[in-house]
């Protein structure tokens, strides 16, 4: 798995316990996946459309540093499948596993639409050097 972000957990990230909001953490969850995919897909118009269940199994307090780690399951004629980890960086904790989070490509109505991609590109292999 490739960790790609780590966020910082804020007083307004807390719950009514002082640990980490799970809806704010799926958030972020939700933003990173579709950032991951609108890069790997190479358009902006991608959407969420389904969660699989998702399995917290710890937690984090104010202060403590969250990363979140994305890896590909699959890739479908208009889908991206991932699947995700969050873990605590302070106490080196998961705090929840996501197996499966599909991703849908759109075209510019809004309808799914083929992306004919079947492999995780890097965008080091992209640019081009003179």
């Amino acid at each position: 798995m490739r960790f790609h972000t780590r966020k910082w957990v804020k007083p307004e990230d807390l719950n009514a316990n002082h640990t980490l909001f799970g809806g704010r953490l799926l958030a972020w969850i939700d933003e990173e996946v579709v950032l991951y995919c609108i890069v790997q897909l190479e358009n902006p118009k991608v959407v969420t459309k389904h969660i699989s269940e998702i399995n917290f199994v710890s937690s984090a307090k104010q202060g403590d540093i969250v990363e979140i780690g994305l890896e590909v399951v699959k890739f479908g004629h208009t889908s991206m499948v991932v699947k995700c980890e969050v873990r605590n960086m302070m106490t080196r904790e998961t705090i929840l596993k996501v197996d499966s989070i599909t991703m849908v490509n759109l075209d510019k109505e809004g309808k799914p639409a083929a992306h004919g991609k079947t492999h995780v590109e890097y965008v080091r292999n992209r640019i081009k050097n003179d």
